[in-house]
């Protein structure tokens, strides 16, 4: 909710300032028109011998330096983030309409009959600009009221000049006539403006709306790839020097961010814990769980319990954080240096990939709990003890990489995963996981990834 005011908030004020420059537009308009009017006057008056009053020139002097005062407010208001009110925008509306209506009013030529004075004058035309400019204050309101002021205007001006709306013997004379049917066009002219405006409006609004979506999408990328940046800075960056064991890790997010993770750490015993772990889901939730749960790992593995009790007091805590629809997988494995044994333990995490070099066979190993934060207190699981030969390859990968599907909606699945690593055991860990990474994607044949892939391989050295 408190986004939302905020957003408006921000779009109002973005639509402000639109509205104002749209304003200091507007006024340029209004000083042009009134100086080419002036101007007209001028070779009319001077060149032509026209007898026009010259007070319309002393009347448009005062228009434009009315609107140069007005431009001067608009530009301060503009710069410093004040309000105009709105009273000085009606006030300026029914200024600007009433300059031609003074014009029929009081500076028609004198040498025509009252009849025709209101309709035989340059003064009547000026009122249309005004009206028409007044599209660009984005009001339907002002228009309106430009529209009427210069109905009303005109037709008051028109009876001062002498036009009066009386039949005679033979009816209403044309210029009698003639004289409302203008003013009835100046209230059209106001009523369609007042529809571009409205139609203006919302196109403005909605490209406000839509740049401001784009600057707050820009804005969460951002904060996204530094979501991202940071993730990826908590993975190991060099692989551990295991006397007897070559191991390596390696990630690819589905998104910006992502629910996997794997890591190692050596006990002061000399013992290495390589671990792996998925939280449900990917993006950045899970991406923010996944940094919590190994936190929680870095911290409960110690020399002093072993491995079942490590992941228990790793599931206690990491459970507190969980809503009810969350829950990870995870897996640990420790090795010793110099030593042919691998201790595993799955919470969920399976199967975990077992590789026989002596036979180029496959074991898989399921899972001995369930997965953390299902319950708040682990079970009694055994873990697993595997001795490995020289060549043998424990792998422990997420399921991104098996259930990734072609174009058919076929799965990788496990048998070309095996394959996969099959080939290459002979290579470094680092070798394998990327070529298996690339059978990957030759199979899905450009289908986009789904979820995270996240692999960290054990091998024996030979």
């Amino acid at each position: 909710m408190t986004h939302a005011i905020q957003q408006m908030r921000q779009t109002s004020l973005a639509f402000r300032h639109a509205l104002l420059k749209s304003e200091k537009k507007r006024i340029v308009g209004v000083i042009i028109f009134v100086c080419c009017f002036a101007l007209l006057a001028i070779v009319r008056i001077f060149v032509l011998g026209s007898a026009m009053s010259r007070w319309g020139l002393v009347v448009a002097a005062l228009v434009i330096a009315f609107e140069v005062g007005l431009y001067r407010a608009v530009n301060g208001s503009l710069h410093s983030g004040t309000d105009i009110s709105s009273f000085v925008w009606y006030l300026s509306s029914v200024l600007e309409c009433l300059f031609p209506a003074v014009g029929v009013a009081f500076l028609t030529s004198t040498r025509l009959l009252p009849d025709y004075r209101p309709l035989a004058t340059p003064w009547v035309l000026a009122f249309f600009p005004f009206i028409l400019l007044s599209v660009l204050r984005l009001t339907p309101r002002l228009c309106w009221v430009c529209g009427i002021v210069s109905a009303l205007g005109y037709l008051a001006a028109a009876y001062v000049a002498g036009w009066h709306f009386s039949p005679g013997v033979s009816g209403f004379t044309v210029t009698q006539t003639a004289v409302k049917y203008f003013a009835f066009m100046l209230l059209i002219t106001g009523a369609l403006a007042a529809g571009v405006a409205a139609e203006i409006r919302s196109h403005v609004e909605a490209a406000l709306r839509e740049a401001e979506t784009q600057h707050q999408l820009k804005q969460v990328a951002h904060e996204l790839q530094i979501a991202r940046s940071i993730q990826q800075s908590l993975l190991p960056k060099v692989r551990p020097q295991v006397a007897g064991f070559q191991i390596a890790g390696w990630s690819r997010t589905a998104d910006d961010t992502g629910g996997d993770f794997y890591d190692w750490k050596k006990l002061s015993d000399g013992r290495w814990v390589v671990v792996l772990a998925d939280v449900t889901g990917h993006g950045i939730g899970p991406a923010i769980l996944a940094s919590v749960c190994r936190a929680y790992s870095r911290a409960s593995f110690n020399v002093r319990d072993p491995l079942e009790t490590m992941l228990k007091n790793i599931n206690q805590a990491f459970a507190e954080d969980l809503t009810p629809e969350r829950f990870a997988t995870f897996v640990a494995a420790v090795c010793q240096e110099g030593s042919d044994q691998v201790e595993l333990l799955s919470a969920g995490h399976g199967p975990i990939f077992v590789y026989s070099s002596d036979n180029q066979s496959f074991r898989l190993i399921d899972a001995q709990a369930l997965p953390l934060g299902i319950l708040p207190d682990l079970w009694d699981a055994v873990p697993v003890k595997l001795i490995l030969k020289p060549g043998d390859i424990v792998l422990l990968i997420t399921d991104g990489f098996l259930e990734w599907e072609n174009s058919a909606g076929e799965q990788f699945g496990t048998e070309r995963l095996a394959a996969a690593v099959r080939q290459f055991s002979h290579r470094e860990p680092e070798v394998i996981i990327a070529e298996l990474y690339d059978s990957v994607l030759n199979f899905a044949l450009g289908t986009p990834q789904q979820d995270d892939l996240t692999a960290a391989l054990i091998k024996r050295s030979l």
